[in-house]
């Protein structure tokens, strides 16, 4: 997917993983602006309680740092929003800035997925997206996994990418 082309991370996308990204992405940005509710466990993963036993030293310190970091999500979401096609297939080049901001908010839509899919640490994602096939393979879980497995393929490929432009 993504290759070191000089000093920019390159791929092409088709249309079907532009509208996946584009959708992934705005409903990132969704999550965190449409009156953010901290008792989501999608919210909590991405905005963990720094002292979980202590839950006003955990308060106090979100009072301070929240608004930066939901600030920072939603501009990385952002990039990805800004770098793909507004629709249809195309190419997307990134500098070592850019390609950080989508590493970041890749990262945020799979912890987002994950726990909504309830995705632990020991899921063999292989075997889930297996048994999600065999009960309904046109289920929104089967595209769901999908997602989440490619946005980890994705994530990968990314990565790979970028220690050559650094």
């Amino acid at each position: 997917m993504f290759r070191r082309s000089g000093g920019q991370c390159v791929a092409t996308f088709a249309h079907d993983e532009v509208r996946v990204l584009r959708k992934v992405a705005a409903e990132v940005v969704g999550l965190l602006t449409d009156g953010m509710d901290h008792t989501d466990p999608v919210v909590s993963r991405l905005f963990p309680d720094i002292y979980p036993d202590l839950p006003e030293d955990s308060q106090e310190f979100r009072l301070y740092t929240e608004g930066d970091l939901k600030t920072s999500k939603i501009d990385q979401a952002g990039a990805i929003l800004a770098a793909l096609p507004d629709e249809g297939k195309g190419e997307v080049r990134l500098d070592g800035e850019a390609a950080e901001a989508w590493l970041r908010a890749i990262n945020d839509a799979r912890l987002a997925m994950g726990t909504r899919l309830e995705i632990k640490a020991d899921t063999d994602l292989g075997e889930e997206l297996d048994d999600a096939v065999l009960e309904d393979p046109g289920s929104s879980r089967v595209f769901q996994l999908s997602v989440y497995a490619y946005l980890g393929y994705l994530q990968e490929s990314l990565l790979n990418a970028l220690p050559e432009i650094r």
